[in-house]
Parts: structure tokens; C-alpha cells; sequence
């Protein structure tokens, strides 16, 4: 995150001066107390400063990218996975490409008659299929799509951050979040590329 030039006063005071209290920074600032109170709950908050009851304000010693890294490694899948769009095998290629339209995804789930995944099919999926001389409303989806087991998947507690590694390796747009079953995967969601993108976004203040 970046600091504005009183933040970045508070952050030099305290690094120079802590433990110190809230009242004794504001009068080197010649400031209230209740003046900076936001800006010590935000450096607080950001973890550029630690608090103390009784004691003040101490500095972490921690860089803006250090404590980046330690909120990007704590940031799981099922904070941020949203609806998945999933069909089953038996449907035409015709009638996946006017679902992935009408649902203005990238990327569609497979399923088999227990609601279990056993595929994926993407647009460059779709687009293939499409183009050579096929009947379309004639040809199942599950000979397009990318079967099982050369899915890449992800679960609600696994860190975001490997999920968007993966997606970066795969040069893909999306995973499924799945349950593991005995008989295999369900899908209960789906991370995008956007949904990653939102996060960073919103790490960086921006939003």
C-alpha cells in the first residue's frame, strides 16, 4: 500500500522514537489524538506498526512488499470463488457455445450424470470444433473437452496466490474449486483470472 506523507511522518516517529504513545506522536506533529486516530488504525491495520495497551506504538520493520507477501499467503480460494457454469457431458458443442454466451464465461464445467467433473471445455475448445465441417447440434461435448484426470483443480482452502501460479503455468482462465467425493470431484466453484485480479487490486488500495 502506499502511505501518504502523514503515514509516512507516523512510520518515521515511531521507528526513531517507539514504544511511544499515540498523544506524545501527535505532539511532535502538532496534532490531536484524534486527528491521526485514522492513520494509526490504518498503519496498524497494514501492520507497519504494532500496539501495545499501556506501552505505545512500536515499528514492525517490515517493508510494504514483505507485508504484501504475508496478506497474499493468507488469502484463501473460498473468499473469493464465485458460481461455476457447469453442464453436462450429454450436450451438443451448439448448445455449449450458446450457454458460455448467454453466461459470458471462458470457460464451462463438464459433468457426468452424478454431478461429478470429468471435463472442461474453454472458447479455444469451442472455436475448434466450430470451425471444421462438424453438425454442431450433432456432436457431444465430451469429445472436444479436456477430460479428467488433465484438469488442473484447486479447493476452497487453498491459497490464492498458488491458485494464480497455476493459472500462469497452465496459461488458463479459470480453475474449478472442488469437493472432494469418493467417486470424484464436485464442483462448487470457480476462480478467474478477474477474480485474482479484483483481489490485487484491492490490496493496493485501489478500490
Amino acid at each position: 500500500m502506499e502511505l501518504n506523507k502523514r503515514q509516512e511522518q507516523i512510520v518515521q516517529i515511531v521507528k526513531e522514537n517507539g514504544p511511544i504513545t499515540g498523544e506524545n506522536i501527535a505532539e511532535k506533529l502538532n496534532l490531536t489524538r484524534a486527528t491521526l486516530r485514522p492513520d494509526l488504525a490504518i498503519l496498524t491495520m497494514s501492520g507497519f506498526l504494532d500496539a501495545r495497551p499501556r506501552v505505545g506504538y512500536f515499528y514492525t520493520g517490515k517493508s510494504g512488499d514483505e507485508l504484501l507477501s504475508e496478506k497474499l499467503n493468507k488469502i484463501l480460494v473460498g473468499s473469493y470463488q464465485s458460481r461455476p457454469v457447469v453442464v453436462n457431458e450429454s450436450i451438443s458443442v451448439y448448445d455449449a457455445i450458446v450457454t458460455m454466451f448467454l453466461e459470458d464465461v471462458g470457460t464451462l464445467f463438464v459433468v457426468d450424470d452424478q454431478s461429478l467433473l470429468v471435463g472442461v471445455l474453454s472458447r479455444k475448445d469451442l472455436l475448434r470444433a466450430s470451425i471444421g465441417k462438424q453438425e454442431l447440434t450433432a456432436l457431444p461435448v465430451n469429445i472436444i473437452m479436456t477430460r479428467m484426470p488433465n484438469i488442473a483443480l484447486c479447493r476452497k482452502d487453498d491459497l490464492l496466490i498458488d491458485v494464480a501460479k497455476k493459472l500462469i503455468d497452465r496459461q488458463i482462465d479459470s480453475l474449478p474449486v472442488v469437493r472432494e467425493k469418493e467417486e470424484g470431484f464436485e464442483v462448487i466453484g470457480r476462480i478467474t483470472k478477474t477474480s485474482i485480479t479484483r483481489v490485487f487490486v484491492s490490496l493496493g488500495g485501489k478500490e
